[in-house]
């Protein structure tokens, strides 16, 4: 960020990141209180407890009733989806937006961050990873003095200073004691049952009749809010009272087995089993095969990885089938085609039953390839018009790919194929530079090429080499990439290698043009791109070009770098693509500056961020808003340009990366920024750079555009951190004219259980009580938008 980063990073108010409920909250009050209790006095509190006993709900309860308390706010870790240990800091970074040093671990980078600030973390589902999370929770509360730490894990941490509270389940009756029919609603867990049961069955209520019964079936699974979740399903099938027969023969039967388990561990196996055992055969084989996706996965997917093990006609019904018995969860994270994840408990039980059936092995070969195709797609298709969706679909994708890339990089598996484990890394470069990820892209690749030796897959070396030089560059470490450069040089010896000798030498160009060694960039970048165009390679094409532009630029050859950037412009407008367009554009901006031309200079920029913004390109953004600042400044707007320096601040640390990692960007950076202080004075430039850094980057972007509608919205604490989905903004807009949920049904054509679905969702996310509320929330968005 400049001369001042550090000083002004530590004013910054952070906004949180903490999801939202979509399902009604239950009781937990006295958990509540002590959770918070314990962290008033201990700076680590652990929540522990069994598979489905509320964990992560209690600890996201106490944390957002927190963030007043906090500072710098409350931020969540989910490590439910991480298999790998070694990426615990890396997953910390990405998901906190933490900036990368140069230098250092991503541990080091998060310890930085926090040092000086006041937060509390919240580190969900640690039990798969509970000797790294130790270890990183114990580094960071020792160096963060202001930081307190939340983790959910079925066994505790086990470090020092650590307070611990098992998670109980929901309160029950005493089934001997029954209480009065009426008085139902003084027990949570019963309160749940009866509100889950709503969602499925929505005619059902709860009456004098069955009262007691739900009680006893509460008793009867233990208060535990999983097991209501899946016993609760029955009730489409069955009334309460066959429920209850049911539920009582089968733990009889299938609890008789596990004595060595914990009573509330055995209660909720025999429930998963009860429920595996009323799948048909055709939904057991699914359920086991799909249990090894992470995360999301669709449709296609699904049938790719189910393969031969059930009717393939058949995978949309089965599909339908577990989300029916709530073993699979529709995401309602995202718009378009549906996804679908699979619970915890329960993907760890498919897992059992795939090992014992001996396909986990075969099923997890699917899985690789899927993802592994799905990367060969998107690095084949990257130079076209789809990028915005090949972003947004790897973005949804990023749990199984780290599984595909841990899959493929064992050592088994890399000895049979020691290729698919280098192409998965190096097809993957160019969305790990999109999101940042410069630290993860080096595991990866590092991690591949190790396992690999010297005498395979040279081809593929060689470019892992140069893909890892590139990142190692991004941190700004140019002695270490140039050794990478200098080990990939010596891997190739096959004469046919020109396209990968040519990958190389543009690296190497590229290392020269951040140490400003300009005739070395210019001669190096020059041969790349002779041998892009020979062998028909847009992508190398483009990216010589921008960079060969910018070396006769700085060189003092305007005029030539300029017509090398209009080439790449009329490469990209025949393709569709805004990738390296937006690059283009910025590098165009970047020269009319250096050509005292700042109103030509914002124009090219401004069209530069747009399309950077459509990808989320992270990287791309800072710098373009880094240099809209010196323009603004070029034309005399100092406020302007301070607040761009600020936003640009918070632009390079979602980038994880700085402006001084680039020496001649680096130089010209300091000269605008010093100059823009001095013109205002300190205390003015301190206050709108502030202003500035504290905006979202979705407000930050608004700004520098000059849309001024959305610029209301500056803060990122005041950006609504749980946004509608269009379908429950339609929904929302047809409360707000008085329509029922009947009429509401009627007018779009679903099922009235899906309305009331979406009306409760509309009623968590933005805390509301009422349908007033909505009418009033909608009447406000409205207005802003006048």
């Amino acid at each position: 960020m400049g001369v001042d980063s550090t000083a002004r990073a530590r004013s910054r108010t952070a906004g949180g990141n903490l999801p939202a409920e979509v399902t009604s909250f239950v009781g937990r009050r006295r958990e509540i209180t002590l959770t918070k209790r314990l962290l008033a006095e201990s700076r680590v509190v652990t929540l522990t407890g069994p598979g489905g006993i509320g964990k992560s709900r209690l600890a996201l309860r106490v944390a957002t009733g927190a963030r007043k308390s906090f500072r710098d706010k409350v931020w969540q870790v989910d490590l439910g989806d991480l298999d790998d240990p070694e990426l615990l800091p890396a997953t910390v970074v990405e998901q906190l937006s933490i900036p990368e040093s140069s230098g250092g671990t991503e541990t080091d980078d998060i310890v930085e961050y926090f040092r000086e600030r006041e937060t509390l973390l919240v580190v969900d589902n640690c039990e798969h990873l509970v000797e790294a999370c130790a270890e990183f929770v114990d580094v960071l509360v020792r160096s963060c003095p202001g930081v307190r730490v939340l983790a959910t894990s079925r066994q505790s941490l086990g470090i020092a200073g650590e307070s611990t509270l098992v998670v109980p389940p929901l309160q029950t009756p005493e089934q001997e004691q029954l209480p009065a029919p009426e008085a139902y609603e003084q027990y949570a867990a019963v309160r749940l049952f009866a509100d889950r049961a709503r969602a499925v069955v929505p005619e059902f209520e709860v009456t004098p009749d069955n009262a007691p019964v739900l009680m006893r079936l509460c008793q009867r699974l233990d208060g535990n809010p999983l097991a209501i979740e899946l016993a609760v399903v029955r009730l489409r099938s069955l009334s309460p009272e066959q429920l209850e027969q049911r539920l009582n023969e089968r733990y009889e039967l299938l609890s008789g087995g596990r004595r060595g388990a914990p009573q509330r561990q055995r209660t909720l196996r025999a429930l998963i089993d009860w429920s595996y055992d009323l799948c048909t055969e055709q939904d057991r084989r699914a359920w086991a095969h799909l249990s090894v996706f992470a995360g999301s996965f669709d449709l296609e997917a699904a049938e790719h990885v189910l393969g031969d093990a059930v009717d393939r006609g058949n995978v949309a019904t089965l599909v339908h089938s577990l989300v029916d018995k709530s073993i699979l969860l529709r995401d309602s994270e995202h718009d378009g085609p549906s996804r679908y994840r699979i619970p915890h408990a329960l993907r760890e039980y498919g897992l059992e039953k795939l090992t014992a059936a001996g396909e986990r092995s075969g099923t997890e070969e699917r899985h690789r390839q899927w993802y592994s195709n799905i990367v060969a797609r998107f690095s084949a298709e990257w130079i076209g018009a789809e990028q915005v969706e090949w972003v947004r679909r790897l973005r949804m994708e990023q749990a199984n790919l780290r599984t595909a890339l841990h899959l493929a990089s064992t050592p088994e598996r890399a000895a049979e194929d020691p290729s698919s484990a280098l192409r998965l890394a190096i097809g993957l470069g160019r969305y790990w530079q999109l999101r940042g990820l410069h630290s993860e892209a080096r595991h990866w690749l590092d991690r591949t090429l190790a396992l690999t030796g010297t005498e395979h897959a040279r081809r593929d070396r060689a470019s892992a080499l140069a893909a890892s030089a590139w990142f190692t560059l991004l941190h700004g470490d140019v002695s270490v990439a140039r050794r990478s450069l200098d080990t990939a040089i010596t891997t190739i010896e096959d004469e046919d290698a020109a396209l990968e000798r040519a990958h190389l030498t543009q690296v190497y160009g590229m290392a020269a043009l951040f140490e400003q060694e300009t005739d070395t960039a210019t001669r190096l970048l020059q041969a790349a791109l002779t041998a892009f165009r020979r062998h028909v390679d847009p992508q190398g094409e483009l990216f010589a070009l921008i960079g060969l532009g910018l070396a006769h630029t700085l060189g003092g050859r305007r005029q030539h770098g300029l017509e090398l950037l209009d080439d790449a412009l009329a490469i990209t407008t025949g393709r569709g693509e805004i990738y390296w367009r937006s690059w283009t554009l910025w590098a165009i901006g970047y020269l009319k500056i250096t050509a005292d031309n700042p109103e030509r200079a914002d124009s090219a920029l401004k069209e530069a961020l747009s399309l950077q913004r459509r990808l989320d390109n992270r990287l791309a953004i800072a710098f373009s808003m880094d240099t809209m600042a010196w323009a603004a400044r070029r034309r005399g707007d100092d406020k302007r340009a301070a607040r761009l320096f600020g936003a640009a601040g918070g632009a390079w640390e979602a980038a994880r990366s700085t402006p001084n990692l680039y020496a001649a960007f680096a130089e010209q950076h300091r000269s605008h920024l010093v100059d823009t202080r001095q013109a205002l004075g300190s205390e003015e430039y301190n206050d709108a750079f502030d202003r500035g850094y504290r905006w979202s980057s979705e407000a930050a972007i608004d700004y520098a555009l000059e849309i001024k509608q959305r610029s209301r919205a500056s803060s990122r604490e005041n950006v609504h951190p749980m946004p509608l989905t269009s379908r429950e903004r339609e929904i929302a807009q047809l409360v707000a004219q008085g329509r029922t949920n009947k009429e509401i049904a009627e007018r779009l054509v679903i099922a009235l259980r899906t309305v009331e679905g979406h009306v409760q969702h509309i009623l968590t996310k933005l805390d509301f009580t009422s349908r007033a509320q909505i009418a009033g929330w909608v009447a406000g968005q409205q207005s802003e938008q006048s």
